[in-house]
């Protein structure tokens, strides 16, 4: 069987095969770093990073671009607020980000580009757009994109482009042909980041972003790209319009959008008074059991942030690390499991699936190679089900373990049997193994 994607271009699962053999180039959008990481990118960044991994688990040698925002309409309003310099308030919120993609067990791209790295690359597309006779300026305000001289705009979010035209009910601001013509090029007013231009100072804005860095990074077409399914319209329709219009090439070949997030069953928003951070989560559960909530709801899904769903993620995570620390190693991978774990996968991506396979791996009394085969499925999944995690023991335990082997020793049975309930009172367990008594947290 192979691997079957959802493509948002074309709205149907599709056989992925990517244009390179297995040699595999994705780029997902990353974050604009106006502020802390919160729950939308706990979700993405796991979803993508499990994407990642499966690719790599089958084979295929993935290069992995997810870029950072670093100037935007966002970050010079939030450093404004905060009376803030905007390199330190981007500095100090990346950090975050970073820091905490790291807790929730998300790797590295290879490649991570800041907008502002790429300015040059930006303009030159923009310079190329011109050429073609994609854009028009407008006083004091920027340099746009006009979408009715792209005739399959559209066709990513599936809307007809007349109605995206100029609509005459509709009063147009700042002179735009059609309401939904685009910036590529704003205007800085002052106090503003600002570089030169053949337009004049300013500064590029999101979309241009995206297709200039993916296009001078991995080149065209891309394989993968991915991002939120908030970003098909506009940002990931207008990235298509831009990119094919200037390099007359496919911008992308399959695209891959995540479900949103709620909190207790409503839209995730600070206007709400519901937004939640990563670091919210982090004080309460680990980044395990972050991940395991994520990977067992299928990623185009909705999924519900809540005390309740995650605790249902704390217990059942916490139940299946236990029953796979009492397994024995036999060196081997079993071959069946493995196919079915690939069968779910290789569904889009479906990992609720994937979890069940695993599931009934620990639970097969009769299974051999689990060990190899959990590390195998744990390469994908980064739930660290073979991590060993070190227990300190209270003194106070280790005096009642001790004292219980004394009883065993000479046979008192009875007493030993009290100490052991002495010791689950405690919140902790003891197994008598071969190599000796084994204690754990409860």
């Amino acid at each position: 069987m192979a691997l079957k994607l959802y493509n948002t271009l074309g709205r149907k699962k599709q056989i992925f095969k990517p244009v390179h053999g297995k040699e595999v180039k994705m780029y997902v959008c990353g974050p604009t770093v106006n502020d802390v990481p919160h729950l939308g990118h706990a979700r993405q960044q796991i979803t993508f990073d499990v994407l990642r991994k499966y690719l790599k688990f089958l084979g295929y040698k993935v290069k992995f671009v997810s870029n950072v925002t670093d100037v935007d309409d966002k970050i010079i309003n939030k450093a404004r607020e905060l009376n803030e310099d905007i390199n330190e308030l981007t500095k100090r919120n990346l950090k975050m980000h970073l820091e905490d993609y790291e807790k929730i067990g998300v790797d590295k791209p290879d490649v991570q580009p800041h907008a502002t790295q790429y300015i040059k690359e930006m303009i030159n597309l923009i310079v190329k757009l011109e050429k073609k006779d994609y854009t028009y300026v407008i006083e004091g305000d920027g340099v746009y994109f006009d979408i009715s001289k792209f005739k399959n705009y559209g066709k990513l979010s599936n809307q007809k482009i007349e109605d995206l035209m100029s609509d005459s009910r509709k009063k147009l601001s700042e002179e735009k042909k059609n309401k939904e013509d685009f910036v590529l090029w704003k205007f800085s007013k002052p106090g503003e980041p600002q570089w030169e231009s053949p337009w004049g100072k300013g500064r590029p804005v999101w979309h241009i972003e995206c297709s200039a860095m993916s296009e001078s990074i991995l080149g065209l077409p891309l394989d993968i790209h991915g991002g939120g399914q908030d970003l098909i319209f506009p940002h990931h329709e207008d990235e298509i319009a831009q990119s094919e219009s200037a390099y007359e090439k496919k911008f992308c070949n399959y695209w891959v959008h995540n479900g949103m997030v709620n909190v207790n069953r409503v839209k995730m928003s600070k206007s709400l008074g519901n937004f939640k951070t990563i670091r919210d989560l982090l004080e309460k559960y680990s980044g395990e059991i972050i991940r395991y909530f994520v990977i067992s709801n299928h990623y185009r899904k909705p999924v519900d942030f809540s005390g309740k769903t995650l605790e249902i993620a704390k217990n059942s995570y916490e139940r299946l690390k236990r029953i796979v620390e009492n397994i024995e190693n036999d060196k081997k991978e079993n071959s069946r499991y493995l196919k079915e774990f690939e069968k779910a996968m290789d569904n889009d991506l479906n990992t609720p699936g994937g979890l069940q396979v695993l599931w009934k791996l620990v639970r097969d009394e009769k299974a051999d190679g689990k060990i190899g085969t959990i590390k195998k499925i744990d390469s994908v999944f980064g739930l660290n089900l073979l991590v060993r995690e070190e227990i300190k023991i209270p003194s106070e335990i280790q005096k009642l373990v001790d004292e219980r082997e004394k009883a065993r020793k000479e046979k008192n049975y009875k007493k030993a049997d009290e100490i052991r309930e002495k010791i689950m009172e405690k919140g902790f367990k003891i197994d008598d193994m071969s190599e000796g008594v084994k204690i754990s947290k409860m």
